[in-house]
């Protein structure tokens, strides 16, 4: 293999990390809040819960804490549904105790980012309620995107547009006495209504949320559905692109429009108004040449790449995703993101251990049918890309259990699942929740060390044998590789590019860091060769060394070495 042009070194990261750039080289852990810790015995994990474990975290090695939504919410789509911005859900705590969580993370060197769900609010958001006990060209309703039906009656929706989580994206209004109204669009459920960003006051608005966040000692935020926040209102309303196929010259009329940035200009002035400025993070589902755009350092300044939790367990796929991805963050001038897991897709080791073209998501939980899993290759597989990623330039984001080698939840029963998407999709899709339920933290009951009540999501009894207690003290867990990992990661990282190695197999991913230390990724079944002075680091599996010394690479196995 040759080298690409974004492999070849020219950029040398510092050794001590100026503060405002800690993220470009992060390791950031992803906290789904409501399953992590439960420290008031509900069932549902709360802020209090994550300030209980952050020894654990501190210990696992990573720099920055990600919440997902902690909010008050009405919970329709798991607190992606939001009634206040700047406030604690009653049931995960309160301000005080939020306060307290930033102090613990920070004291123990760990950053804290938010998240911001800027598409939509709740529809028991203060402005929606207001806006429905309106009428139509009401200056409240003009926060949201309110429409007169088609036809006579205005019966038919104002567009054919579609929701994310299936069926129309246009829900109507009706009044108290029943006489039918406007209709209101929500690309994602109908408890989720999308606010119009053409509206200055939307805009002031949520400005002063990043404020207060920040004013509390938030250092960054992931910015949810970035891509969707400007939309071609113009009427008619045009027809919208599938989200797979969207266009590269922003010219959709409900994502990815150039509008957008403008609004994320906007948010990068109040960023720089703190010391260090602020940071934040895209979740940006649009083609791979858009990307740049929402990382640039006049916006965002980084932006998701999601490409490796589509992609198989294959070294070709593999290699083009990371040449890509390193080509986009020379475009902006960001770092890269890592991500195999995240609350939104199947777990990995899940993912590795399907048969290819095996999707999790088309078994209907309720005819009881059941995915075909190989949980040893699945959890090797993992094991190995994990440690291949932690090894790139750039940010890597984990995601709460993975650390455990926690398989996705497949076999939960249809009055359990809570995600909107089992409904909205007359139960053809079973949703996410498969990926939140609560952690194993120890083998008592009733959850498993997550608290001392049943947990909201019920766990499976395999979680067990996973639990953090389990695997503690065994020197070649899942949770002890990825410690070590961390902990090497910390020393060796430095630099943001990396160089290709000549000649490797096809079947393996090999390059070089700065300071000539180097990862390779043994995708085949079959061991490959180390070369000759190889020093192995750290290892995926347990490697043989009854000859003296390591000399080979077995199948599925990622090995970090240096070469004396």
């Amino acid at each position: 293999m040759t080298d690409s042009p974004a492999s070849r070194e020219s950029t040398i990261h510092p050794t001590t990390v100026p503060d405002a750039d800690w993220w470009r080289q992060a390791v950031v852990y992803q906290v789904y809040p409501r399953s992590f810790a439960d420290a008031n015995a509900d069932g549902i994990g709360d802020l209090p819960g994550v300030t209980s474990r952050v020894p654990y975290l501190r210990r696992l090695g990573v720099d920055a804490v990600w919440l997902s939504p902690f909010y008050p919410s009405p919970l329709a789509d798991g607190g992606y549904d939001v009634a206040d911005y700047r406030d604690v859900d009653p049931r995960l705590g309160t301000l005080d105790d939020f306060d307290e969580m930033v102090t613990a993370l920070h004291a123990a060197g760990i950053k804290v980012v938010v998240d911001i769900v800027p598409n939509h609010t709740s529809s028991e958001h203060e402005w929606f309620r207001d806006a429905v006990a309106s009428e139509p060209g009401s200056a409240v309703r003009a926060r949201y995107v309110f429409r007169d039906g088609l036809g006579d009656g205005g019966d038919t929706p104002p567009s054919t547009w579609v929701s994310n989580f299936g069926g129309g994206a246009w829900t109507r209004l009706h009044r108290p006495d029943g006489t039918p109204e406007q209709w209101y669009l929500h690309l994602f459920a109908p408890e989720q209504p999308d606010l119009d960003w053409s509206n200055p006051e939307v805009r002031a608005d949520f400005e002063t949320t990043l404020r207060f966040w920040s004013d509390r000692g938030v250092d960054g935020f992931r910015v949810d559905v970035a891509h969707g926040l400007a939309k071609d209102l113009t009427e008619p309303l045009r027809d919208a692109a599938e989200r797979h196929v969207l266009p590269v010259d922003g010219s959709d009329p409900l994502y990815d429009r150039d509008e957008v940035h403008t609004i994320f200009e906007g948010w990068r002035r109040v960023f720089d108004e703190y010391d260090p400025p602020r940071t934040a993070v895209a979740e940006a589902w649009v083609q791979p040449e858009r990307v740049p755009l929402y990382a640039r350092p006049t916006e965002l300044g980084q932006a998701f790449n999601f490409a490796l939790t589509r992609a198989d367990f294959d070294a070709d796929q593999f290699r083009t995703i990371i040449a890509a991805t390193l080509e986009q963050a020379a475009v902006s001038g960001a770092t890269s993101t890592w991500v195999l897991s995240n609350h939104d897709v199947v777990r990995h080791a899940t993912r590795y251990g399907l048969p290819k073209g095996q999707d999790l998501d088309a078994f209907v939980l309720s005819d009881g049918r059941r995915p075909t899993l190989n949980p040893d290759a699945g959890l090797r597989r993992a094991r190995a890309a994990t440690l291949l990623m932690l090894a790139l330039p750039g940010s890597a984001y984990v995601y709460q259990g993975e650390e455990l080698g926690l398989f996705e939840v497949a076999d939960l029963q249809p009055d359990d699942v809570q995600d909107p998407v089992w409904t909205r999709t007359g139960h053809r899709r079973k949703g996410r929740d498969g990926s939140r339920v609560p952690l194993p933290w120890d083998t008592t009951e009733p959850a498993l060390g997550f608290g001392d009540h049943a947990p909201h999501l019920p766990q499976p009894e395999w979680f067990e044998d996973l639990a953090v207690s389990v695997q503690d003290d065994e020197d070649e867990s899942t949770l002890s590789i990825y410690r070590r990992a961390l902990a090497l990661r910390r020393e060796l990282q430095r630099g943001e590019t990396l160089r290709w190695a000549d000649g490797a197999p096809d079947d393996v991913v090999h390059f070089a860091r700065h300071d000539g230390w180097h990862s390779l990724t043994n995708f085949g079944g079959g061991p490959v060769d180390l070369p000759t002075g190889a020093r192995v680091l750290a290892s995926s599996e347990p490697l043989d060394d009854t000859l003296g010394g390591v000399t080979e690479v077995p199948g599925e196995t990622t090995v970090w070495f240096s070469v004396v």
